[in-house]
């Protein structure tokens, strides 16, 4: 995924003395889009002109919206009149990040410092970065928030598809419809489980044969029983999950949730496979996008992931907060069969994560059977995260962790103790058992691998969302 970042440098409002600075504002403007461009996530969308007259601010300032940029980066390299930078943000696409360059020469910092304090003053949102660009540390400060803010951009008029409702009395999964599109600018499409049912009964038996075929080639072992896990009812999970990628592609679907519980894990299929792959960034079929599904119409939950994906741009995990084993102090994260297969390996070949991957039947909880997607996530620094409601306002929870990795045989041992068939991912996190299980308040948790903790809070201020960091 490419984030279109607009970019305006300013300069100089006296003729004599902005022609004098136009070889600097390009050097210091070259360096910057070089080093944006070398992050390969960013096309940089850079104004025509240096800004350095009242009508060139509104004119460059359209242009770069026109051209669909998700946010704007206002640059300073030299002396620039603050009035520019105002104009500019009447009509340039925000949030906004201020850039000034290391150029002691030329009073850049004045003109950054001024035109914040400018924009302030009339009540516009913006980020502040200093420092040479080429610098690992100063490009991470620049990507934190341009992640952030391509993120809460790309939310708007992005569609929700809620596929069945409340799952076993779950308050915590369900929508505040009003709040989502007043916040996020997000709509939410309610659709019938029944949906499902009758778009599987659509999709070829050759299409579900050959994507069986294809798992018995490459998972590591499908545990058939006869019972609950059968290559019939293998293909059925497999139809389900062709039908909800057709209804999210007919009705424009961004992300969803699926409640299953209790009507379809009953009298249909359970949908572990369909939402183990719909996360995947591969299928059968071959390479594709992610699509956000989160199980039990975990709606808040599904939110949570739809924006880590955005800001990090690979898939994300949905678990139970299952169990805290105090002998090794981890929270083993575990839920049914929903882990997309990427977590097996953190590969995005899936040749390499399914050969640790395993099928089970699933338990009794589950009795119209089906395959349970089972692996043990591999191990790595991660960044956790999840959107709760208190008292009608948003909080995100923000926690920094590592996966655990305990050996092949350590691993089964500490995943019989819970579910064997279930998928895990041994958590070690930032944050003290007593407090987290004293101020975490959804059963549900996300993550990714890496660091992306200063995103998050970015998109917390930058959307008004409350917010508790642990790392």
């Amino acid at each position: 995924m490419k984030r279109k970042v607009g970019l305006l440098t300013f300069s100089d409002g006296r003729d004599y003395v902005s022609k004098e600075l136009i070889e600097i504002n390009k050097k210091f403007e070259r360096i910057l889009v070089e080093a944006l461009e070398s992050t390969q996530e960013i096309e940089v969308v850079k104004a025509e002109r240096i800004v350095d007259k009242p009508s060139v601010a509104k004119e460059e300032a359209l242009r770069i919206r026109n051209e669909g940029a998700q946010m704007t980066i206002f640059h300073y390299a030299v002396w620039a009149f603050p009035h520019f930078s105002v104009i500019a943000s009447k009509f340039a696409p925000g949030p906004f990040l201020l850039f000034g360059n290391v150029n002691p020469k030329y009073p850049g910092m004045v003109g950054m410092l001024a035109a914040a304090g400018a924009l302030e003053q009339d009540g516009t949102q913006t980020h502040r970065v200093w420092g040479d660009v080429r610098e690992p540390h100063v490009l991470k400060k620049v990507m934190s928030f341009v992640r952030a803010a391509t993120a809460r951009n790309l939310l708007k008029g992005q569609r929700y598809g809620l596929f069945g409702g409340r799952s076993m009395g779950m308050y915590t999964a369900v929508p505040n419809v009003d709040l989502w599109n007043k916040m996020f600018g997000i709509d939410v499409e309610h659709i019938d489980q029944l949906e499902i049912v009758e778009k599987s009964k659509k999709v070829s038996e050759s299409d579900a044969k050959r994507a069986r075929e294809w798992l018995e080639k490459h998972v590591k072992k499908i545990h058939y029983d006869g019972k609950q896990l059968t290559p019939e009812k293998l293909e059925l999970q497999i139809k389900s999950y062709y039908a909800l990628k057709r209804i999210s592609e007919e009705l424009e679907l961004d992300f969803i949730g699926v409640k299953a519980q209790p009507e379809l894990t009953e009298h249909f299929v359970t949908m572990d496979v369909a939402e183990a792959f719909l996360n995947d960034p591969y299928d059968w079929d071959g390479p594709k996008e992610p699509l956000v599904c989160a199980t039990e119409a975990d709606s808040d939950g599904a939110l949570t992931m739809q924006i880590f994906k955005l800001i990090s741009n690979q898939p994300v995990l949905f678990a139970d907060v299952r169990h805290y084993d105090s002998e090794d102090n981890f929270f083993d994260l575990c839920n049914s069969g929903q882990h997309a297969t990427f977590f097996a390996a953190r590969s995005y070949d899936p040749a390499v994560n399914l050969a640790k991957v395993e099928f089970y039947p699933e338990s009794f909880y589950f009795p119209a059977g089906g395959a349970s997607v089972r692996h043990i996530a591999a191990p790595g620094e991660v960044t956790l995260a999840r959107l709760t409601r208190k008292n009608g306002r948003y909080v995100m929870n923000i926690i920094k962790g590592e996966f655990l990795d305990f050996g092949e045989c350590g691993n089964e041992e500490k995943a019989r103790v819970t579910q064997i068939e279930w998928p895990h991912a041994f958590a070690r996190l930032k944050v003290s058992v007593e407090e987290f299980l004293s101020t975490y308040s959804s059963n549900h948790i996300h993550g990714v691998y890496g660091d992306y903790v200063e995103e998050l809070v970015h998109f917390c201020k930058l959307t008004g969302i409350d917010f508790s960091v642990h790392v």
